[in-house]
């Protein structure tokens, strides 16, 4: 972007800045960051959805915020379970189990399992009814019979049940269907019609089918009356319920119809197993009754699916705990297992073992009780392991066999050495002793030690840390910038000891338009430094503009003198801004002749090094005018013209100019007084004529006014360098 226009827009803004300043000894107070409070966000997850739902039920909002932490499916999914809240420390971790749901030590909470099944379903359920009926559907009112009869003639027909439980027919008259199975309805429909027709044939099938009211009690998420089709099962109904409420069993779930069970229906067989053997066709009138629920016991740690679970019986074994949780990982470690419990409700105990011992088959076995939490413990890390980086293929760590794992061993498992590989390479090994550990570096050949060396290819021990050196100096490629006015501008690669004319020679030397004078040379390393420099200056003087301020505001003594200091305040702290965010440019004077061939025996023909960056701008014919001038301006540059002309061509001086200290920024970075022994300097192209304004001796400490002229100068000099880079 073309920037040609910021040259004389900041020299003005710090000539302005300085004015402003002149008149008092104040400074801007550093304001002070605001502090972010994170939200913060309930254990349970979302807030329950406002509103009330019926005694005994449950709003579908406040079902997904209770159940925020369980496990997607049934499968106990480890990804999402890992992205919950924290584990807590120590026994709040039964505690939380004991409450409805422990933690997995690893991230997050332990669901229940089972209860991801039913989380989300709506609130009604109807299964489709395109499904074939089988024969023992028991028929009743409001089921569609349809017939087809084929003969002498043709019929295709629909009738429904009526409230009394029976079928007009149009030939064969009324026959009753109610109660009847849908085998047994085929059969009476086909004796109804044999009786006035001979010689035919009939195909009998169910349409549309009624729906059934049950009842859902007991421990529902939602107890109620549900009406559904009546091909529906008892898992259809509790889906339809939301399933069973954190107190609700799992195994238990009694079917009753008459005041009689039916049969008691085990969610876990279907969830676990997939078995729907007790999953049989509900009827108007059931009821499914879910009891409190039974004996729990929950396991966490490296199993497949952590989860709390719902014993069947009074008693479970080590075994089948983990045989319901699918399976130990394969990383799980069968010597540790720990079984945390609560003891005639007065205290908490734990014990530890192996899982054979633990096992209540084994002799002396622990069988599990109610609120056990069970944590399997993953296979501690292998620490036989060594750490290898540098000049290798593959750097990282790799697993050793300590005292008989050698050197070369490990660096042709690491890929072998690269090509810039040092023949030194260098072993840091730490031994641990009573007093402390002792670190000791052992030198050794690489080639000699990958050629069988025994001196070089040593044993390796626990923890040894290797570093195979680059070659010195290493560096594959080292590149420098050349811009503006040469012959071929770009980017050179540079050997070691290379020179600036080598480079100038290998971009064919100077245009007929090169400015050399005001050439700019940049150089990384010099551009930190200067950084460091301003950013010092900087923060010294915020400093000592911060105590003027209070010093000014404690001596305001009225109204307005209070007004005008803070005023003084606001344009000083406006100036502080201005230079808040000056950055260094890295560049260094250097003077280039006529030739490239000149320069060589000069000492500005220094060694390149990597980033260095030199810009020859085209020759400018102007002179820059800046400060306090009546106009500041660029003017046609005059030879051998001292700098009181190009003054008076800006219309002088202006009120409170400082022309005594009036400066001479040279184009090749240098700066010189405009008047030395009374004699006025003279101007050359590309030049910077700079008056300062004139400080108030009531400006305060000397030192502040030298940081406040020392931070404008820098400020000048990085604009001009920006206008001449960005023409």
């Amino acid at each position: 972007m073309r920037r040609k226009k910021f040259l004389p827009i900041v020299a003005l803004a710090i000539t302005m800045a300085l004015s402003n300043y002149a008149a008092a000894e104040t400074g801007p107070s550093i304001a002070a960051m605001q502090a972010l409070a994170a939200p913060v966000v309930a254990e349970g997850g979302p807030a329950p959805a406002q509103g009330s739902a019926p005694e005994g039920q449950t709003p579908e909002g406040q079902q997904e915020g209770q159940e925020g932490d369980e496990a997607e499916g049934p499968e106990g999914k480890q990804e999402g379970q890992q992205e919950g809240i924290q584990a807590p420390e120590g026994g709040e971790e039964i505690d939380d189990f004991l409450a409805g749901g422990a933690r997995n030590r690893f991230t997050t909470r332990l669901p229940r399992y089972g209860a991801a099944f039913f989380r989300g379903t709506p609130s009604t359920f109807a299964p489709v009814q395109d499904v074939p009926v089988g024969p023992d559907y028991v028929v009743g009112p409001g089921d569609e019979i349809r017939i087809s009869v084929w003969g002498l003639e043709e019929r295709h027909f629909s009738v429904t049940v009526d409230r009394n439980g029976s079928v007009s027919l149009p030939v064969a008259g009324v026959v009753g269907a109610a109660g009847l199975t849908f085998g047994q309805l085929q059969n009476a429909i086909e004796k109804a019609y044999a009786r006035f027709l001979n010689d035919f044939d009939i195909n009998v099938t169910m349409g549309r089918l009624h729906s059934i009211t049950v009842y859902v009690t007991g421990n529902a998420r939602r107890p109620g009356a549900y009406t559904v089709s009546s091909l529906s099962t008892v898992m259809n109904v509790l889906l339809a319920s939301g399933g069973p409420s954190d107190s609700g069993s799992m195994r238990k779930i009694q079917l009753k119809r008459g005041g009689k069970v039916i049969t008691t229906f085990d969610a876990y067989d279907l969830l676990m197993h997939g078995n729907k053997a007790n999953d049989v066709r509900v009827m108007a009138g059931d009821v499914l009754f879910i009891p409190t629920v039974g004996k729990l016991a929950a396991i966490t740690g490296d199993i497949r699916t952590p989860a709390v679970y719902e014993m069947k019986g009074d008693s479970l074994s080590l075994s089948e705990l983990i045989n319901m949780a699918g399976g130990l990982t394969q990383r799980a470690y069968k010597g540790r297992v720990q079984i945390e419990r609560f003891q005639d409700n007065q205290r908490r105990i734990t014990f530890e073992g192996d899982i054979v011992n633990l096992d209540p088959k084994a002799q002396g076995g622990i069988a599990l009780q109610n609120g056990d939490l069970v944590r399997i413990y993953p296979v501690p890390v292998a620490q036989a392991m060594i750490n290898i980086t540098g000049a290798v293929a593959q750097p990282g760590q790799f697993a050793i066999d300590a005292g008989s794992t050698k050197l070369a061993d490990v660096i042709q498992r690491a890929g072998g050495i690269l090509y810039m590989a040092s023949d030194r390479a260098e072993i840091t090994r730490v031994k641990v002793t009573q007093q402390g550990p002792i670190t000791e570096h052992i030198e050794v050949n690489v080639k000699k030690a990958l050629e069988g060396s025994i001196q070089d290819n040593i044993a390796l021990q626990i923890n040894d840390y290797i570093f195979i050196r680059n070659v010195p100096e290493w560096d594959l490629y080292r590149t420098v910038n050349i811009q503006g006015e040469v012959v071929y501008p770009g980017t050179y690669t540079i050997k070691k000891g290379e020179t600036l004319s080598s480079v100038l020679e290998r971009a064919g030397g100077f245009t007929s338009k090169a400015f050399r004078r005001g050439a700019i040379f940049t150089r990384e390393s010099e551009r930190r430094r200067q950084q460091e420099h301003i950013n010092e200056t900087v923060s010294r003087l915020r400093q000592d503009l911060s105590m003027a301020a209070m010093s000014a505001m404690r001596s305001a003594t009225t109204a307005d003198t209070t007004s005008a200091a803070q005023s003084q305040i606001q344009m000083q702290n406006d100036f502080l801004k201005s230079v808040q965010g000056l950055k260094a440019t890295g560049r260094i004077v250097i003077k280039l002749p006529e030739t490239v061939a000149m320069l060589k025996a000069t000492p500005y023909d220094i060694e390149m090094i990597e980033g260095d960056k030199l810009i020859i701008p085209t020759r400018p014919n102007t002179v820059h005018v800046l400060g306090m001038v009546q106009r500041a301006t660029n003017l046609i540059y005059r030879p051998n013209q001292p700098f009181s002309t190009y003054v008076k061509q800006a219309g002088g001086y202006a009120p409170y100019a400082n022309w005594k200290k009036t400066y001479i920024l040279r184009a090749d970075g240098s700066t010189v007084q405009a008047y030395f022994k009374n004699r006025p300097a003279i101007v050359e192209e590309g030049d910077a004529i700079v008056v300062p304004q004139k400080i108030m001796s009531g400006i305060g400490a000397r030192n502040t006014r030298d940081l406040i002229d020392m931070i404008s100068k820098t400020a000048l000099s990085i604009a001009l360098i920006d206008n001449t880079i960005n023409k």
